[in-house]
C-alpha cells in the first residue's frame, strides 16, 4: 500500500488541476442553474470519486509495469529487455534508455572477460601449488629417510625450505578455500591438544634449532570445529612465533572456559607487536612497524588466520608489548553437538587486541 502512495504522490500537481477543473465545472454548473447543480450533487460526487479512482489506478498500474520492466533491464539489460522498457516509456527517455542499454552491455563484456582472466589465474596458481606438493613431498622423504647422512648445517638449511615452501602452499590452498562459494568444513569433535602437537610436529625441526622451550597448562578438552581449518590456523600463528623469537624462545598453551566459551591460549617471548600495529595486524597485507623481521612479511598468515576463524564461528583476540612477546586467545563456542553448534552459530567478532589486565 505504501509502494502505491509513493507512486501516486508524484502525479500529486496533476491530480490536484484535475480536481481544480472538476471543481471549477460544478461552480459553473451551481452559478447557472442552481436547482440543477443540486439535483446532479449525487452525481457529480459519485463520477469525481470514480474518476480519480480510475485514473490513480492506471497511474500506479502503469508505474508499476514500468518499474517491473526497469528491474527486469537492470538484472539483464540485453536488447530485448531494452525494448520492453521502452514500450513502457515517454519518447523523450527512450534514447537515454538506448544509450544506457549500450554502456551496460559494454560494462558486462569487460566485467566477463576480466572474470574469465581471473578465473584461468586462479585455476593456474591452484594447479601449481597441487603440482608442487609433488617435489616438496619428496624433499620431505629425503629429509626424513637420509637425515642422518646430511650434514647439520644442510639438514636445517633444507628443513627451513621445505617448512616455508609448504607454508606458501597451504596459504595459497587455503586462500582459494576461503573465496569459494562452496566450502567443504567438517564440523566435529577436535581434540585441542593432539591438533596442536600434530602442527609443533611439523615444525619439530625449526624448534628444535632455536631451541624452543614448549609448556602445557591444558588438558585435551574437546572443542566442534573443522580440524584442517584448525590446524592452517594454528600454523600461522605458530610460523609467526618461530620467524619472530629471541635469544631461549618459549612456547606457552593453556585453556580456561569463560563466558560460556571455550579459550585456547598461544603466548610467546618474541619480539612482540608495537602498540600501534594492533588495531591493524589481521589486516591483508599489513607488516606494521615492529623491526626489520616483519619488513620481510607478507602480511598474509594473520589475515588468512582471521578469516579462517570467522567461517569457523572462532573468535581472535591479541595482546602484545614491543619486546616482550605475543599472545592470542581463541575463543570457541562450548557446544555438546554439531547440531548445537548449527543452532547456535552466528559470525564470529572480528579480531581484536584484548586488555590483559582485565581478563
Amino acid at each position: 500500500m505504501r509502494q502505491k502512495v509513493r507512486l501516486i504522490q508524484q502525479y500529486i500537481p496533476w491530480l490536484l488541476l484535475l480536481l481544480g477543473i472538476d471543481i471549477f465545472a460544478a461552480f459553473s454548473l451551481w452559478i447557472a442553474d442552481v436547482q440543477a447543480f443540486y439535483a446532479m450533487i449525487t452525481v457529480i460526487l459519485l463520477s469525481s470519486v470514480l474518476l480519480f479512482s480510475s485514473v490513480c489506478g492506471i497511474l500506479v498500474h502503469r508505474e508499476e509495469k514500468r518499474n517491473q520492466a526497469f528491474l527486469a533491464f537492470l538484472n539483464k539489460p540485453d536488447e530485448y529487455q531494452e525494448e520492453l522498457l521502452i514500450e513502457n516509456l515517454c519518447p523523450a527517455q527512450r534514447e537515454s534508455v538506448r544509450l544506457l542499454g549500450r554502456t551496460l552491455r559494454n560494462k558486462q563484456i569487460a566485467y566477463e572477460s576480466l572474470q574469465m582472466q581471473i578465473d584461468d589465474y586462479e585455476e593456474y596458481v591452484e594447479s601449481w601449488a597441487h603440482e608442487t606438493k609433488t617435489p616438496l613431498s619428496l624433499l620431505t622423504l629425503l629429509l626424513d629417510n637420509r637425515r642422518d647422512e646430511l650434514p647439520a648445517a644442510m639438514d636445517s638449511k633444507l628443513d627451513h625450505i621445505r617448512n616455508r615452501m609448504q607454508e606458501s602452499i597451504d596459504q595459497i590452498l587455503f586462500y582459494a578455500r576461503l573465496k569459494s562459494t562452496r566450502k567443504d568444513y567438517l564440523f566435529e569433535p577436535v581434540h585441542i591438544l593432539s591438533c596442536i602437537e600434530e602442527v609443533l610436529e611439523d615444525y619439530k625441526p625449526l624448534l628444535e634449532e632455536k631451541q624452543f622451550q614448549i609448556q602445557f597448562c591444558m588438558s585435551d578438552d574437546t572443542v566442534y570445529t573443522d580440524q584442517k581449518g584448525l590446524r592452517f590456523l594454528l600454523r600461522q600463528i605458530i610460523s609467526n612465533s618461530i620467524k619472530y623469537c629471541r635469544n631461549e624462545p618459549e612456547l606457552n598453551f593453556n585453556s580456561f572456559e569463560a563466558e560460556n566459551r571455550y579459550v585456547f591460549v598461544i603466548k610467546d617471548n618474541g619480539i612482540g607487536v608495537r602498540s600501534c600495529d594492533l588495531p591493524f595486524l589481521f589486516e591483508k597485507g599489513f607488516t606494521g612497524d615492529s623491526g626489520k623481521e616483519r619488513k620481510k612479511a607478507t602480511g598474509m598468515g594473520l589475515y588468512l588466520a582471521k578469516e579462517m576463524a570467522g567461517d569457523l564461528n572462532i573468535t581472535l583476540q591479541v595482546n602484545s608489548e614491543w619486546g616482550k612477546g605475543f599472545e592470542i586467545r581463541i575463543f570457541f563456542p562450548l557446544v555438546d553437538s554439531v547440531a548445537e553448534f548449527r543452532q547456535n552459530s552466528h559470525p564470529a567478532p572480528p579480531a581484536q587486541p584484548f586488555d590483559a589486565d582485565s581478563s
